[in-house]
């Protein structure tokens, strides 16, 4: 784990390229809080009160509970990554690491005034807000449209741009969630996400070393199959297995299978 200085100054110069000493950055400093994370393990934030989290190492999940303790994961965050924590309002969240993290806490309200006073960081705050829009919009299209074989094959190409590592068109993905973990966060069972997963093994389009690495062949299959628009075509249709929470339509290329079945 980085020690809290370390921590602070990599994530100034590396999220802002601020200099720890700069005005913003000593302002900053006062009001950060960090936090070391065993594996599994709940982030102790306020409530009642809104925060931004840096991610300095590891991974966490944001999740929202609603009524009858229902759960829904948000969003998956990695090393690097800056993101708020709404206070609990219509919704309860929470942070939790899927691996040893460690993590700055901010008040949310105090670290963006002080962000927008020094327009370095506003602009790089602004770049991120973008990008996680443009992740939410994604999100909401595969939950309202697609199927099961759509969302997950949407959910291992995001993780390649995330976290991947290798080059051209494949990518090795050690991933820190739980099957289960992913099809809380996709809107299906950890059942469907594993015959999908069979299904994409199958066809060629990957390979499962163990219960966390997914080596993807082909980055570009993977991409016609998420149902992107304008990405590359793949015309020999695969077997995908289907399954009750699968939306009636299939993607382009994929063939309708014969037999039914359920989670």
């Amino acid at each position: 784990m980085m020690t809290e200085l370390a921590s602070f100054d990599i994530f100034m110069r590396t999220a802002f390229g601020v200099e720890p000493a700069a005005r913003a950055g000593l302002q900053l400093k006062a009001m950060a809080e960090a936090k070391c994370l065993g594996p599994h393990e709940e982030a102790p934030l306020g409530k009642r009160e809104s925060n931004v989290l840096y991610i300095g190492s590891g991974a966490t999940k944001l999740a929202a509970r609603a009524s009858d303790n229902r759960e829904q994961i948000v969003a998956f965050h990695f090393g690097g990554d800056i993101f708020s924590v709404p206070a609990d309002d219509l919704h309860s969240y929470s942070v939790s690491s899927l691996e040893p993290t460690s993590l700055l806490v901010f008040p949310a309200r105090p670290f963006f005034d002080c962000a927008s006073s020094d327009p370095r960081i506003s602009r790089a705050l602004l770049e991120r807000q973008r990008t996680a829009l443009h992740r939410c919009r994604d999100k909401a299209v595969a939950l309202g449209q697609k199927n099961a074989l759509e969302r997950l094959a949407g959910f291992l190409f995001a993780m390649a741009d995330r976290i991947g590592t290798g080059s051209g068109v494949r990518r090795i993905l050690d991933l820190p969630m739980s099957r289960r973990d992913i099809g809380d966060s996709l809107g299906l069972t950890i059942e469907t996400v594993s015959r999908q997963l069979g299904a994409l093994r199958k066809a060629g389009l990957i390979e499962t070393h163990g219960r966390s690495r997914i080596v993807v062949r082909d980055l570009n299959d993977i991409a016609h199959l998420s149902g992107h628009c304008g990405k590359s075509e793949r015309t020999e249709p695969i077997e995908a297995d289907f399954d009750l929470d699968q939306c009636e339509r299939l993607p382009v290329g994929v063939a309708r299978p014969q037999t039914g079945g359920q989670s």
